[in-house]
């Protein structure tokens, strides 16, 4: 399969035309000989990659939250202007 791939579209120098419109030209159609290789998702893998991503962006979220958290904490109890993860005393 990579090898008909590197035969549709081959890439050399020699024979690369320096007039933009056909260098245009020619990126349009490697576009569209690689969008005909995409295969869309069935529903049950739409859902379960969106479920993961999802589930990554809240773990993430919760991360740099936490360090935030962590490290103003931090920064203020050791500059005096808050105490120690809000805690008076």
């Amino acid at each position: 399969m990579a090898e008909n791939a590197i035969e549709e579209a081959p890439r050399t120098r020699e024979g690369a035309s320096r007039n933009p419109f056909m260098r245009l030209w020619t990126f349009l159609k490697e576009v569209l000989v690689e969008l005909r290789k995409v295969v869309t998702p069935t529903r049950k893998e739409l859902i379960r990659y969106t479920l993961v991503v999802l589930v990554f962006v809240v773990f993430m979220m919760l991360l740099v939250s936490g360090l935030d958290l962590l490290f103003g904490s931090f920064v203020g109890w050791m500059f005096g202007d808050l105490p120690m993860f809000g805690l008076a005393g």
